[in-house]
């Protein structure tokens, strides 16, 4: 049994330039559609083809190639986080709110990888 219990949707989250432009290049070159672009927290997110996966695009000036982090959805992400650190999991620093939209806190595997937890605070939108 696992320490915590992950919700049914993983968000792979990208380091873009232009989030628009690359939105659209997903949907022209593989037909993910757009849920909302949120510009003031500098993020898309599009469905893909899969049910429960989704496209995070986080816009940056110089974004790092190839550094692409999954992002697991979760229901209580404070008490998640608590169960993880008692097991000595490393987290990045402080847990990340966005008012009315979400809370994430980056974490790492043994080997470093990076890893994300994140609980929706949109109440279901």
């Amino acid at each position: 049994m696992s320490i915590i219990s992950l919700e049914n949707t993983i968000t792979i989250a990208l380091s873009v330039k232009d989030r628009h432009e690359s939105a659209k290049w997903y949907q022209d070159m593989l037909g993910f559609e757009v849920i909302y672009h949120a510009d003031e927290a500098g993020w898309s997110e599009l469905q893909t083809r899969t049910e429960g996966v989704t496209i995070g695009l986080g816009e940056h000036t110089e974004p790092a190639p190839g550094n692409c982090v999954p992002v697991f959805g979760i229901a209580d992400l404070d008490s998640a986080r608590q169960k993880l650190e008692e097991a000595k999991v490393r987290f990045d620093g402080p847990t990340d709110v966005v008012e009315g939209m979400v809370k994430t806190a980056t974490f790492y595997d043994p080997d470093n990888n990076a890893l994300m937890l994140a609980e929706d605070l949109t109440g279901g939108a």
